[in-house]
């Protein structure tokens, strides 16, 4: 091979190494970001998914929906979790005493509301009192001990003083779209869940809207796990999620703004 050969060979091999090189620098190697949230949260998340993922293409985002109990849980039993979404303080309030919740990454991020639902075109229950009735032989509530919704639900009853008279004919979900199911499928006369749930369904009508001095006040906490792997991350998807924008995304979905 003659020298200028070996020239123009040499420089065409640095040139591919220098473009290869910068290539590799200019890619971001991919980030898994797992999310654990409650259930009535799935369908906003999921709508706001791919508006994050455009922006982020190179951060991939996997949801765990469960009852808030059944994720404290997991995450108590080491699972391995980036941001937790809680339906209700009290299991935010059990990570964060146990020392898992990244220092300064909680915030409250929405509030709900409890509505009383029925199966599509019934009529013969108009308020929470009616469930007392003879007429109605069951109501879904979520498990008051591992479901906030089944909590508040419980603490709606029990204000009105009908919790006792309606305790023999209650049927407990797993979580509050269990209970929107039990109901949108008529295996139940009525069910308690959150407003933002029984909006996803043509199946159910809401009849009547508890009052919140009935209840707790409902508050979704958000934080990043003390075990996260990429927390700097996390942080900006929380941010992400308490930005004005996606905060109205959230209110078309029923949600309730809480202010930072």
């Amino acid at each position: 091979m003659s020298n200028g050969r070996i020239a123009m060979f040499a420089i065409g091999f640095l040139s591919f190494c220098f473009v290869s090189w910068g290539c590799a620098q200019s890619s971001n190697p991919t980030v898994n970001l797992t999310i654990s949230s409650a259930a009535s949260l799935k369908n906003a998340l999921e709508t706001l998914q791919p508006l994050y993922q455009t922006e982020h293409p190179n951060i991939k985002i996997a949801y765990n929906f469960a009852s808030s109990g059944s994720l404290q849980r997991q995450i108590e039993q080491g699972a391995p979790v980036d941001i937790f979404i809680s339906a209700a303080t009290q299991q935010m309030d059990s990570l964060e005493t146990k020392g898992l919740l990244k220092e300064g990454t909680r915030q409250d991020l929405l509030g709900n509301r409890i509505v009383l639902i029925v199966p599509r075109d019934r009529n013969d229950i108009q308020s929470f009192q009616d469930l007392i009735s003879s007429r109605i032989k069951t109501i879904a509530i979520g498990e008051p001990e591992s479901v906030p919704a089944g909590q508040y639900a419980r603490e709606i009853l029990l204000s009105l003083g009908i919790f006792d008279t309606i305790r023999s004919k209650t049927i407990y979900g797993k979580d509050v779209r269990q209970v929107l199911n039990y109901v949108a499928t008529e295996n139940t006369d009525g069910g308690i869940v959150y407003q933002t749930d029984a909006r996803t369904s043509n199946q159910v009508e809401i009849v009547a809207i508890a009052a919140e001095k009935f209840h707790s006040p409902i508050i979704y906490p958000i934080a990043v796990l003390q075990s996260s792997n990429h927390p700097e991350v996390a942080k900006e998807f929380i941010a992400f999620l308490s930005s004005p924008q996606v905060q109205e995304i959230f209110e078309r979905y029923s949600f309730q703004a809480i202010g930072q």
